[in-house]
């Protein structure tokens, strides 16, 4: 089972109880139209943490209101970091997100060893992008937070996103792994890391998934390229997820999707104790929405 757009997640993320999010840097017009959205929609309520006078400015340019949202005053993006850090950790929000912030600083409180919201697990990020040419949502990992993931760390990528897409009622995602080539080739590390990842996946050792590759993107998402190369595969054509070998082959290919094919998405970071709403600060409204819609989902489960 795959879905085809993204109001899939609206329409599960109003089931249930309100979440609280937590937002880092509120001063951002587009992340305050995002949150009007889905606080309109019933999906969240909104503590805004950042320079007061800033988000009343801000939000007023944008003709938003924000009476109804609680405001944590902070002088500067660090300490704004850490009093949403700091307010989701004692159970004061369900899950968090970025404003107009450095992903680096917002991370860099999420790790805190006393107040963060660690739990051992490797944080990824996994983007879900809805393309009107291949007519389902698609999932991209890691393309926003890991620079070079060895092979330790894509295991843990796949199993975020896997455990992502468990979560969205997709019970055996098929993941892509992504080389420049479809071949094991010793000089290329990363179609290394894609054969020993289908042979761990075979054998168990990573489940809930259907893992294939190195597979090059045209043959990954094409059944007539894979067919020319004379690829077999579950995965070829069809995949849930494209596990991408570096940070720099998912920022780029994330972002022609966005900007170059008319996509829409939705980010989030994973293996927090919370859900972490991450996207680019030059993301529009609607893709924050959906983001906010997909921590919502995650939190609630």
């Amino acid at each position: 089972m795959s879905f085809k757009d993204l109001n899939l997640l609206f329409e599960r993320a109003q089931s249930g109880k309100v979440m609280k999010i937590v937002i880092a840097a509120a001063e951002d017009g587009e992340v305050l139209e995002a949150v009007k959205q889905a606080s309109s929609e019933g999906i969240v309520d909104a503590v805004l943490v950042g320079d007061p006078n800033k988000i009343s400015e801000v939000a007023k340019s944008r003709n938003i209101d924000v009476s109804s949202f609680e405001v944590i005053p902070a002088t500067n993006d660090e300490e704004a970091a850490m009093k949403a850090v700091q307010a989701v950790s004692s159970g004061k929000g369900d899950l968090l997100m970025k404003g107009f912030i450095k992903t680096s600083t917002l991370l860099k409180a999420v790790l805190n060893k006393e107040w963060g919201l660690r739990t051992g697990n490797l944080l990824s990020h996994l983007f879900l992008f809805e393309v009107p040419r291949l007519g389902k949502v698609i999932g991209l990992t890691d393309g926003g937070l890991n620079t070079y993931p060895g092979l330790q760390e894509k295991v843990a990528i796949v199993n975020n996103a896997v455990s992502c897409y468990h979560a969205l009622g997709v019970d055996t995602p098929k993941v892509a792994a992504l080389a420049a080539v479809e071949v094991v080739n010793p000089d290329m590390p990363c179609t290394l890391d894609a054969a020993a990842l289908v042979q761990m996946n075979r054998r168990n050792q990573i489940k809930g998934c259907i893992i294939d590759g190195p597979l090059a993107l045209d043959n990954a998402l094409s059944v007539e390229a894979a067919k020319h190369k004379g690829i077999v595969s579950e995965v070829a054509g069809s995949p849930d997820i494209l596990l991408v070998p570096d940070i720099e082959a998912g920022n780029l290919l994330g972002k022609v999707i966005l900007f170059m094919a008319n996509g829409a998405g939705a980010g989030v970071v994973l293996g927090a104790k919370v859900p972490v709403v991450l996207t680019s600060r030059g993301d529009t409204a609607r893709t924050k929405a959906l983001s906010i819609a997909l921590g919502a989902v995650l939190a609630k489960n």
